[in-house]
């Protein structure tokens, strides 16, 4: 049956500002940027890794009408539709503090935990996003 996962999703309010967050400031790749028309087709990867995507979607036709759209524009800014990254890292510390000296905001310091050291930050849209050390 399956044997990987391609493309996961988020919403965004802003594709262009998404693209400064995500590429500019945590370092990720662009894959696709292609006008459909219809909409958008952004998608980004970790460096060295195309083969999984995260597309950065903003909500709105074809997949919501405009009032669904508007909700979920809403509940996003209040951090409330579930959008959700967890990235791995070899050294979380280093990588906290060169994403601090981006700008990057954090909801949660680099803390030691039974499976690694983790933290947490939010998107400029409200989606959660964390970064883990696993222990080897």
């Amino acid at each position: 049956m399956f044997n990987a996962i391609t493309h996961s999703q988020i919403y965004v309010l802003d594709q262009d500002e998404a693209l400064d967050f995500y590429v500019g400031k945590l370092g990720l790749e662009v894959n696709s940027d292609v006008d459909l028309g219809f909409m958008r087709w952004l998608t980004v990867h970790v460096p060295g890794h195309p083969e999984r995507q995260i597309l950065l979607e903003r909500p709105g036709a074809p997949a919501l009408s405009e009032e669904t759209a508007q909700q979920v524009r809403e509940l996003l800014t209040k951090g409330a539709t579930g959008g959700s990254l967890i990235f791995s890292t070899d050294d979380c510390r280093k990588t906290y503090d060169t994403l601090l000296g981006r700008g990057v905001e954090f909801t949660e310091e680099p803390t030691e935990r039974p499976y690694g050291i983790d933290c947490a930050l939010r998107d400029p849209f409200g989606n959660s996003i964390r970064f883990t050390q696993l222990k080897p």
